[in-house]
């Protein structure tokens, strides 16, 4: 009997193909690592299309290879992706490009604004300048721009959800709940843009560049026998949609009530609140599609969040790598017992994680702070403030969701590699003064993608069940009154004052660099 869900989670920094059973339980897996990106340029972040094809297919392979059970016990595949990485296909369904990495920071400055009646309108609701961030940021824009011939040739633009999907079933299709990133996509109403929508002109996008939308849980296609020859996926099973890497984790870590919010701790990290009408998080910032049909994902991100966690120890963390190679342990584990020691606030240290800036809070001359140096601080409370600082954040971001809709969440789930850590869980319960839990498996996103499967395939009725019978919460971490409270003081004291204070300085900084 087929009661297997095959998940393949094409992460920045992975592939994985992950075998769950219906208790959730992840029954096998296979990792393929992922070079994240290549930068022919400063700034540029691109990537072979090919490269992460061939990648899910070893893992896949991988899987089979390892699997305590057989390719015949699964009932069906869905697939989740990073979010905005986007790829140019021609007329012969290939790649013109490398896909643009959603890490890349090029912008085309300089664009007309919007014309019209919607340039007008988009000036007196105050969005104008959202407007001209979204051209700005439209990866489309770069390539009109700079590679004319590129575009010309250009027949398709899809993400990579959207170039996976037609590598696997043939046809040029992706879940509606994928669609986050610079395209004409009409985040309300969870489909393409209306044909006189401003986002078409913003773009310079055409309708049929774009691939059929499919709700989650709703049939993608069936694996081709070309896909089968080179995943080991058998032929004919059903490709279910799912949603973006984000999405998945809320669902995979059973969020699904608005007072539950869903932590992400990975590249970027996040904080979502799952609700069932549109609530923008800020004034025209949409809310995204969630891993449920006809439901929003609220979200705040931290655009290069556990990523300053690989950067502290890529550039100062050698010694401690060595030390868990030897110990043949993970080195967050020896990071977890280095700042073990140091008290919470890090002695003064306060750090404001914008190494990359935004297009509201921050701002665009948004840059990163660390203050309160003295002659105690080591690289441990440097590592602390780390920790401390994305949690603030995404405390500054939750609140403002709270605000917007009206609703007091009372419990975090954590997600994302960055979870593993205890001190970082320790850390988040401490500063939002909210109990904390790790969800019972790592990999939280491709639990989410086999729940959208499952519900599906019909194996659960409907979302509720299939949450309750396949998540569930492996550890839990209740708040220390003590250190909640120094952290009030310093959040409420310091850091919510960091930015205002600062922002001056940054916008000097940005005219003095700019390039």
């Amino acid at each position: 009997m087929r009661q297997h869900i095959l998940a393949i989670d094409n992460g920045t920094q992975s592939v994985r193909a992950l075998l769950f059973d219906l208790a959730g339980t992840l029954v096998a897996g296979a990792r393929v690592p992922l070079e994240a990106y290549v930068s022919p340029e400063p700034g540029w972040a691109e990537q072979d299309p090919e490269y992460y094809w061939r990648s899910l297919c070893a893992a896949c392979r991988e899987l089979w290879r390892t699997s305590p059970v057989g390719a015949d016990s699964v009932a069906g595949v869905a697939l989740t992706t990073q979010r905005n990485t986007v790829i140019s296909i021609g007329e012969d369904e290939r790649p013109l490009r490398p896909a643009i990495v959603w890490l890349d920071q090029r912008r085309t400055e300089g664009l007309p604004p919007v014309r019209g009646g919607w340039g007008l309108l988009l000036r007196l609701v105050g969005m104008a300048e959202t407007a001209a961030y979204f051209k700005a940021e439209a990866e489309s824009n770069w390539i009109r721009t700079h590679q004319p011939e590129i575009w010309e040739r250009t027949a398709k633009l899809v993400f990579l959800s959207g170039y996976l999907t037609h590598r696997l079933v043939g046809a040029w299709r992706d879940s509606l709940a994928c669609q986050v990133g610079y395209l004409p996509f009409d985040y309300k109403k969870q489909r393409w843009a209306g044909p006189h929508d401003w986002r078409w002109e913003a773009t310079g996008i055409r309708p049929g560049m774009l691939p059929e939308l499919v709700q989650p849980a709703e049939p993608l296609g069936e694996i081709t026998a070309s896909a089968s020859k080179a995943t080991g996926i058998p032929a004919g099973l059903p490709l279910i949609a799912a949603a973006a890497d984000k999405a998945c984790e809320v669902l995979g870590s059973g969020a699904l009530e608005p007072e539950i919010a869903c932590l992400s701790y990975g590249t970027t990290a996040t904080v979502n609140t799952f609700h069932r009408r549109y609530i923008e998080p800020m004034p025209f910032v949409p809310p995204y599609p969630a891993a449920v049909p006809g439901a929003y994902a609220l979200e705040v991100q931290i655009y290069r969040g556990f990523w300053l966690v690989s950067w502290f120890k890529r550039e100062f963390g050698q010694r401690e790598a060595r030390i868990a190679e030897k110990r043949g342990v993970a080195p967050e584990t020896i990071f977890d017992e280095l700042i073990a020691g140091i008290p919470a606030g890090s002695e003064g240290l306060i750090l404001q994680p914008f190494w990359s800036p935004g297009v509201k809070v921050p701002g665009p001359e948004a840059r990163g702070a660390i203050i309160g140096f003295s002659d105690v601080h080591t690289r441990a409370h440097i590592y602390r403030a780390i920790l401390e600082g994305l949690a603030y954040a995404l405390r500054e971001g939750l609140e403002r969701t709270e605000r917007r809709s009206k609703v007091r969440v009372r419990e975090l789930r954590v997600a994302g590699g960055g979870s593993q850590s205890d001190q970082a869980l320790q850390v988040t319960a401490d500063i939002f003064g909210l109990r904390t839990s790790r969800p019972h498996v790592t990999e939280a996103s491709g639990l989410g993608a086999a729940i959208d499967a499952a519900v599906g395939l019909g194996l659960f009725p409907d979302f509720e069940t299939a949450v309750g019978a396949m998540t569930r919460t492996r550890q839990v971490f209740e708040p220390n009154p003590i250190a909640h409270a120094t952290y009030q003081r310093l959040y409420q004291g310091v850091y919510l004052k960091m930015y205002g204070k600062l922002k001056p300085l940054y916008e000097v900084i940005r005219s003095v660099t700019a390039r």
